[in-house]
């Protein structure tokens, strides 16, 4: 509780909570659309550290920290030069569950390979002083299959309770089968260690052709992962083509079906795969948005500051420019309430902040970090 009063008062101070903030009307009562932060070049993802500053990645390749007042740090130190086209670049970060102790965090970024780019995976160490950079900068895992010169790059990451982080892998507008075969990374999520290597009890490990890393196959682009801490099961969201957009939860060895079958068309308008949303063998979505819209960041809501929201899904959208509420029963999506239409921002990232509050970052070349709580 002594937390919660800190931040807000830091806030206010700032003043960034006054009654100018304008207000979004939900099915939890108004809510205050605060800017916490702006100025941050397409901003891509959000952790937060013990003290409730903020670590953020910009696309072009930079990493600040931001102040609790909003202040933005320079560029840290130490950040590897990214391959920066369309929508690749300096993308996911994390922290590792130890971090109290050893300052390690992780981050997903396209590296420059062969004219193009590749998915890679690196850990260092946060220095946080005066000039705060990346320490120790070791690249623990290299994506295997076609350069990238393109879309579709998947690049979220969270880490299990024992330790072991997944992360998504898009299909880079590859060759849209070869995210059913298992000797190449496109269209997969990927299971490995802090040190990058496959755990033995990964799905494929021993088997004849298949890369040990891989978890599950059939994903298009997944820019959504999360642990539901309700059951600890791993949720996924990913772009589908021209509508199918979807949420699955991801399962050890299973098959999502793409390219073989989708809610959605091709861009051109032709069928995908059979012209079948579902087959047998694949695993079906628990949830679609058709028409598409470009979901990208996904947080389970565990907070206390807003009571009605406790355990839904939120997902930011890019292409309708929206917060979608997902209203869970079970592994059930039984309603979806869309917030901040009027906002009009393509939502990049969704975190639950430590104080209850949500946290968006907002996609344009003079994004913001917005806080979300009850209008006061």
């Amino acid at each position: 509780m002594r937390f919660v009063l800190t931040l807000s008062a830091m806030l206010a101070s700032a003043g960034l909570v006054h009654a100018a903030d304008p207000t979004a009307p939900s099915s939890a009562g108004n809510l205050s659309v605060q800017t916490v932060a702006s100025g941050l070049e397409h901003p891509w993802s959000l952790a937060f550290l013990p003290d409730g500053r903020m670590l953020v990645t910009e696309r072009p390749g930079r990493m600040r920290i931001v102040a609790r007042n909003g202040q933005l740090s320079p560029a840290l130190g130490g950040v590897p030069r990214v391959y920066a086209q369309s929508q690749a670049g300096l993308m996911d970060v994390l922290l590792a569950r130890d971090f109290d102790r050893t300052h390690t965090i992780f981050v997903c970024y396209a590296e420059p390979f062969d004219f193009g780019g590749r998915i890679a995976v690196l850990r260092a160490r946060l220095v946080d002083d005066e000039t705060p950079k990346l320490d120790a900068v070791t690249t623990i895992f290299r994506q295997k299959g076609p350069v990238s010169r393109g879309l579709n790059i998947g690049c979220r990451m969270v880490q299990a309770s024992d330790g072991n982080l997944f992360v998504t892998l898009g299909d880079h507008f590859a060759p849209s089968d070869l995210a059913q075969t298992l000797d190449n990374h496109i269209g997969k999520i990927v299971r490995i260690t802090p040190d990058g290597t496959a755990p033995s009890d990964n799905p494929f490990v021993g088997k004849a052709g298949a890369l040990a890393e891989i978890w599950a196959c059939g994903l298009r682009n997944a820019e959504g992962l999360a642990f539901n801490p309700a059951d600890g099961k791993l949720w996924e969201q990913e772009h589908g083509p021209r509508g199918g957009d979807e949420i699955n939860i991801i399962e050890k060895g299973r098959n999502y079906g793409w390219p073989l079958v989708s809610y959605g068309v091709n861009y051109n308008g032709t069928a995908v795969g059979n012209g079948k949303a579902t087959m047998e063998g694949v695993t079906d979505p628990l949830w679609h948005w058709t028409p598409s819209i470009a979901p990208s960041g996904m947080a389970f809501y565990t907070g206390d500051l807003i009571p009605a929201w406790k355990g839904s899904l939120f997902n930011g959208a890019l292409k309708f420019e929206l917060l979608s509420r997902l209203e869970l029963k079970s592994d059930k999506v039984v309603k979806e309430e869309r917030l901040l239409q009027n906002l009009h921002e393509r939502i990049r990232d969704v975190r639950q902040g430590p104080d209850g509050a949500l946290y968006l970052l907002t996609d344009n070349s003079s994004g913001r970090i917005l806080r979300l709580a009850p209008a006061r």
